[in-house]
């Protein structure tokens, strides 16, 4: 079993936020896939599937960014999933809109978010998919630019990255190794 977590904050003042990425990601993932994320468990909206023979869960967790790990770490408990099994999608303001970099560990590079998985699972030996959501101008707060939405300008970079955050998702659960992953997309 494989589980893809989506990291965003819920309610529906975050929707479409640049915050949200993680979800929104996570979300065309499993549209793509016919998987409906409705069922709750343990702080988290999860839905699953098998794609060629590998059940696949879709988590997307309902304590907030800054709590993930208190969903994250219970469900992989409850499924006995390893953390190698587990690929984390999240906003990262150090890339450009509209690229993906793919990591099999490393710190949380200030997210709270991935801070938050770090410390309930442990390990930052977890991989995850970063999603560039761009840095903020000098005129806007870092809170105020991340739970803002794409303007237009950006929304066709954004897309272009779900699409290929979505087709490495895919990769990954046929079992594409990481390095070759990050040859492909980063």
């Amino acid at each position: 079993m494989k589980m893809i977590v989506g990291l965003g904050n819920i309610g529906p003042q975050y929707d479409s936020t640049r915050h949200n990425t993680g979800f929104m990601v996570v979300e065309a993932f499993a549209q793509k896939h016919g998987i409906k994320i409705k069922t709750r468990k343990m702080n988290a909206k999860m839905g699953d599937t098998f794609i060629d023979q590998e059940k696949v869960l879709v988590v997307e967790p309902t304590t907030f960014m800054n709590d993930s790990g208190l969903a994250v770490k219970p469900l992989m408990d409850y499924f006995n999933i390893a953390v190698r099994d587990v690929m984390v999608v999240h906003d990262d303001m150090d890339l450009p809109i509209g690229k993906i970099r793919i990591k099999d560990k490393g710190s949380a590079g200030g997210h709270n978010g991935i801070k938050s998985l770090i410390s309930s699972l442990g390990s930052e030996h977890f991989s995850r998919i970063r999603i560039g959501i761009d840095h903020p101008d000098q005129h806007h707060s870092v809170v105020n630019y991340v739970l803002g939405r794409f303007s237009k300008d950006q929304l066709p970079e954004f897309k272009i990255a779900t699409d290929n955050a979505v087709n490495a998702l895919e990769d990954w659960v046929a079992d594409v190794s990481i390095p070759e992953l990050e040859n492909r997309y980063n």
